[in-house]
């Protein structure tokens, strides 16, 4: 079966409540995006990347080794409609997939950049 590298940067890390929908993929290890992105929370439910041209920062998460059966089925159906799948670049210059936050959702109410937080986990603790 092929795999697919896939960054995770919220609730799908190790300990987060989606982290069960990896459930079968093969841990790689922490990574951070290249710094073109901008990050956001969702109502302090979920966060976000998304690409900017200038300004952006990188954000840490974990990369995991993925079945595209475990990203059909497990994976996707638990990401809110904020979100949609595409390819960003890790720090290393490489690619990856990773849910991004969709263009239309950058101005819905409880959208808060939180770029300079350090990541989902330590915005989570600043709460």
């Amino acid at each position: 079966m092929e795999n697919l590298r896939m960054f995770v940067n919220g609730q799908a890390m190790s300990g987060g409540s989606l982290n069960g929908a990896l459930s079968g993929a093969e841990f790689l290890g922490p990574a951070e995006t290249a710094p073109r992105y901008r990050f956001y929370s969702v109502r302090d439910e979920f966060p976000g990347l998304h690409p900017v041209p200038s300004g952006g920062r990188s954000v840490p998460g974990e990369l995991y080794a993925v079945t595209y059966e475990i990203l059909r089925d497990h994976l996707l159906p638990g990401e809110p409609p904020e979100l949609e799948l595409g390819v960003i670049e890790l720090a290393d210059g490489s690619g990856t997939l990773c849910m991004r936050m969709r263009a239309e959702s950058l101005t819905l109410p409880g959208v808060t950049d939180i770029s300079d937080a350090g990541g989902w986990r330590a915005h989570l603790a600043a709460l």
